[in-house]
């Protein structure tokens, strides 16, 4: 499937995708790194490359976005090729698993040899669904092996599964991201241990956020990076709507208040760690 038919100057639509944006970052924020999205979504159908285009003038200097599985790995390292403040993450989801080809790790090598992949992810456990977790197992083991192989940091979901993906981390060690981090004050002490980073998203915005305030307060500045998901999991006070990189603004203040930091520095903080992380 082809993702450039369509450009700015011939929608003209770049200076009112450029308005709404701009307003969910305001005062207006600059140098924002966005350590995980998933600009395929079929939520961005309409505006994907009018988003793009505005983007870097509303204060984003980068986005990596995910893949769950080999098409939208694809897709990602797609985008990436032909969009500046893009990178992708290749990799397969676990509740993506079914159906996934023996050949797979040969299918993500070829991505990975993209100059702008730079992490091997989405991969990870998910208990919240019947998916099977032995296979869900065996293959975040193999993927992150394969990781290690390619010389790549990995983005790994953690939901509901706890127990189970710190004690593969902690035999593993692998260098990279626990995203949307979820889980407790002791497993994030066990996580920074094995040398890893965890990303925050809209979440620590909710009114009932109790865990993700005592993380964010927990984590070290050398250690967190900042996400948005997008397009879910919009921060307050948008909650509702179709979530997009300028919204880690908001995430960015409140993490700063729990900080007793700038906003502005907070956000250059965690976007020097995600250069370093994915050597960009």
């Amino acid at each position: 499937m082809s993702f450039d038919k369509k450009t700015t100057a011939e929608n003209g639509k770049n200076g009112n995708v450029a308005q709404q944006i701009a307003q969910y970052n305001s005062p207006p924020y600059k140098n924002i790194f966005d350590a995980h999205a998933h600009y395929d979504d079929e939520r961005f159908d309409d505006d994907r490359y009018e988003l793009f285009a505005a983007l870097p003038q509303c204060g984003v200097c980068g986005i990596l976005n995910n893949g769950t599985d080999i098409e939208t790995s694809k897709t990602v390292v797609d985008f990436a090729k032909k969009h500046e403040i893009l990178y992708a993450a290749v990799g397969y989801h676990p509740t993506c698993l079914q159906g996934v080809p023996d050949d797979y790790l040969a299918q993500l090598e070829e991505l990975c040899r993209c100059s702008k992949t730079v992490a091997v992810g989405e991969i990870g456990l998910d208990y919240h669904y019947d998916d099977p977790k032995e296979l869900q197992q065996k293959v975040f083991v193999q993927q992150l092996d394969f990781a290690k192989q390619m010389h790549l940091p990995v983005i790994v979901h953690d939901r509901d599964a706890h127990g189970d993906m710190l004690q593969i981390l902690k035999q593993e060690k692998p260098n990279g991201i626990v995203h949307c981090f979820s889980g407790s004050e002791e497993m994030l002490r066990e996580v920074l241990k094995i040398g890893m980073h965890i990303t925050l998203g809209g979440v620590v915005t909710f009114k009932n956020a109790v865990n993700p305030v005592k993380i964010a307060a927990a984590v070290p500045l050398d250690r967190l990076l900042l996400e948005t998901d997008a397009p879910y999991l919009a921060p307050a006070p948008f909650r509702g709507k179709r979530c997009v990189s300028t919204m880690i603004a908001k995430t960015a203040e409140k993490i700063a208040e729990i900080k007793g930091i700038a906003p502005q520095e907070l956000i250059d903080i965690t976007t020097e760690n995600a250069k370093r992380i994915f050597k960009i």
